[in-house]
């Protein structure tokens, strides 16, 4: 049977969520934990990558085993496996082809500036004390939801095969001594909403003005847009699935 796990994690202590050989990521620790409760070797492969110390409330990744699994028991057993910075939310079936990474429909990230210097958010939010035009980012929102290439706003060196994104829907917010920027898409590339929130602040701050963004968006190059924010203040929020994926009592017994 294939099964998707939905979690959570604070990114801090964690450089990302996929493997890799020097490094702690989350993908290691839910794998570990999953093989421990289960006595068989898991596998996961994740809705996507996040960067080293980016966070996600809502986080899906699917993985195969040959038993049974009692939904609640599993979440109650991992999350007492799990350390104090990834907590289990969900198990359910689903059909054996269904994907993790290539099934979302879509993916919304938050990105969260603190206006003032606050004791409690240091590690959680990105510290911007300088009055921002949010009418201007919100302005060079719109422009966004016309392109589809933003190569500009991609690390270099990736691997991908295109650079195309479909962004559904791009905002900020103000609450309370927050600046909060949501964005949505079918996809989205190595370090782009990092990117984009770096471009929006200089907008913000009149080093450039919304109209700007038209060209750096044609140039495709990653040096013409604005700076990298840091990792600490971005959030996975939401993954959609289609709900077809999803195994329910009637679909497996017409599939046995």
């Amino acid at each position: 049977m294939r099964y998707f796990l939905e979690f959570s994690y604070n990114g801090k202590a964690y450089h990302g969520w996929q493997n890799q050989p020097n490094a702690i990521t989350v993908q290691e620790v839910i794998e570990k934990a999953l093989t421990t409760i289960l006595k068989s070797k898991i596998s996961t492969m994740g809705a996507g990558r996040t960067d080293a110390g980016v966070h996600a409330s809502q986080m899906f990744a699917h993985f195969d085993f040959e038993g049974d699994i009692e939904a609640k028991d599993l979440v109650y057993k991992l999350n007492s496996f799990l350390p104090k910075d990834i907590a289990a939310t969900d198990i359910f079936k689903v059909k054996p082809d269904a994907h993790a990474r290539f099934d979302a429909l879509s993916r919304t990230y938050n990105y969260k500036i603190s206006t003032t210097k606050n004791v409690f958010d240091y590690d959680f939010t990105y510290e911007v004390q300088l009055s921002l035009n949010i009418e201007k980012m919100n302005e060079a929102c719109k422009i966004l939801l016309k392109y589809k290439d933003f190569q500009c706003f991609s690390k270099s060196n990736t691997d991908v095969k295109t650079y195309n994104c479909d962004i559904k829907e791009a905002f900020w917010a103000h609450k309370s001594n927050q600046l909060i920027f949501k964005i949505t898409a079918d996809r989205f590339l190595r370090n782009m909403v990092r990117a984009i929130v770096g471009t929006m602040i200089n907008i913000g701050l009149g080093k450039l003005k919304s109209e700007d963004l038209h060209n750096i968006i044609a140039s495709k190059d990653r040096s013409e847009a604005g700076f990298s924010v840091p990792a600490h203040g971005l959030y996975l929020v939401e993954i959609v699935y289609p709900d077809h994926i999803k195994l329910n009592k009637d679909t497996e017994s017409s599939s046995a």
